[in-house]
């Protein structure tokens, strides 16, 4: 591999001692990332012939942990554990991590990116990580595991990535290259819209809702009179992969200048056109074949208790578990669309230095994150979005950032832990993208303080 040789040792001291195991529980999270680690892991370790679980947590905390002590198994932590390394050490765990969030120490037996000084938000995600690690398992009986190499990219990209080059860069750019010689994965320039392989033109663009489409998004009437504008017929109800190389031009030429007359921000702009990922040992039109609609995929199965079908689907399963991922899917876009509606409806709030929507029991926990990020092309692009959504522990609070204002100085992870942690909660992630569980009773106290930490942040 073309990395850096400390990241490179690292992961072969992890490699090392994972291999000397008989029996392994793979802890993961349940997003796209965190099962295509957990997938990338399962596989990897069955390969060798050393026998395997895979245990999904919504998030790591204390109860959690002490569960998996209680097991006596050795432990490996994907996507997830390096904000929790030295509660895994006083509970006893014999573990090794590979994870991409921020971490709280260095361990020789974690492998993070932001360790070695990269960024964890962009640079390299929870699958990649893994990758690097499954890469060196067993290199000599199964070519590296390259494969899985695909998979890890899938991850990448479900967890945003390449959002904001419009592209996978740094380390990914690396395990990407890699992936394209070993041609599981081909990358090419195309529009970014969820449902290029599989949906209607008019449909894709209907519901397309990141960005949000002036006169287009939410509407099928005007998704076919726009198509009708620029000369393409829709009659047939063809497919993005159907039209041709002039049609494809028409329709980015048209959208990214309706774009531009509505006075949308250029980064959203930007995001219409890029980089995008197709498998190509999947089948031509299915969900499977592009990376975004493959991770969307995933994460429809996560955000509503299912990563176990998604996880099926990742080692191979075509039939049953595709089936219901795909039934899922549906459900998931539906639940998205209803969000936006639920936001327009409660309404969103500003403070000094962010802003927030309460969305209370009308909007799951497991996406509200999802919907806080598609609220930037409506909200104020100028400060952070928070939103709040309750369930069985408290609050869930999931707060998004544009490239813009981390540039700026923001780096929510580490706004939302110290705020979290003030009022008895807990919260990590990313500079970009961050989460925490806080008591109900503390909401107040804590947007506050939140709001007093990324002020002191801008300047």
């Amino acid at each position: 591999m073309d990395l850096p040789l400390e990241i490179v040792n690292r992961a072969k001291i992890i490699a090392e001692k994972i291999e000397k195991n008989e029996d392994v529980l793979v802890v993961t999270h349940i997003d796209a990332d965190g099962i295509t680690s957990g997938s990338i892991a399962k596989i990897s370790l069955e390969r060798l012939g050393i026998e395997c679980e895979v245990h999904f947590v919504k998030q790591l905390g204390d109860s959690e942990i002490d569960e998996i002590a209680d097991l006596s198994r050795f432990t490996w932590f994907t996507d997830l554990g390096s904000g929790q390394v030295k509660s895994i050490i006083e509970s006893g765990i014999d573990f090794v991590i590979t994870d991409h969030h921020v971490p709280i120490e260095d361990n020789s037996l974690q492998l993070n990116p932001h360790v070695f000084g990269f960024d964890g938000s962009y640079e390299l995600s929870g699958s990649t990580t893994t990758y690097i690690v499954a890469r060196l398992l067993g290199k000599s009986l199964f070519a590296n595991n390259i494969d899985l190499s695909a998979m890890s990219i899938v991850g990448a990209v479900g967890d945003l990535q390449d959002s904001r080059d419009g592209m996978l860069v740094g380390l990914n750019r690396k395990i990407l290259d890699e992936a394209v010689k070993a041609k599981v994965v081909n990358a090419v320039r195309d529009l970014r819209l969820f449902g290029k392989q599989t949906r209607p033109v008019v449909k894709m663009l209907e519901y397309t809702f990141d960005p949000t489409l002036p006169g287009v998004s939410g509407s099928e009437r005007g998704a076919i009179e726009f198509l009708q504008s620029i000369g393409i017929e829709v009659e047939d109800w063809k497919r993005w992969i159907d039209l041709t190389f002039e049609e494809r031009r028409r329709v980015v030429s048209e959208l990214t200048k309706i774009c531009i007359q509505a006075k949308l921000p250029f980064r959203m702009i930007k995001r219409l056109v890029g980089e995008c990922y197709i498998l190509l040992n999947e089948e031509e039109g299915t969900e499977l074949r592009d990376a975004m609609e493959f991770s969307t995929l995933l994460n429809a199965t996560a955000r509503y208790g299912h990563q176990d079908i998604g996880l099926k689907v990742c080692l191979g399963d075509r039939d049953k578990a595709f089936k219901r991922a795909r039934t899922l899917l549906q459900n998931h876009r539906r639940n998205l669309s209803e969000g936006l509606r639920i936001v327009d409806e409660v309404g969103i709030k500003e403070l000094e230095n962010i802003q927030y929507f309460d969305a209370g029991d009308m909007i799951l926990d497991t996406i509200v994150g999802i919907v806080a990020g598609m609220c930037f092309s409506k909200a104020n692009s100028e400060k952070p979005i928070v939103a709040l959504a309750k369930n069985d522990e408290g609050v869930k609070v999931s707060a998004r950032a544009t490239r813009k204002l981390v540039d700026r100085g923001i780096h929510l992870a580490k706004a939302i832990k110290i705020a979290s942690e003030k009022i008895g909660g807990r919260g990590g992630g990313h500079s970009i993208a961050a989460g925490a569980q806080i008591p109900e009773s503390e909401v107040e106290t804590f947007l506050r303080e939140l709001d007093k930490i990324i002020g002191l942040q801008l300047n």
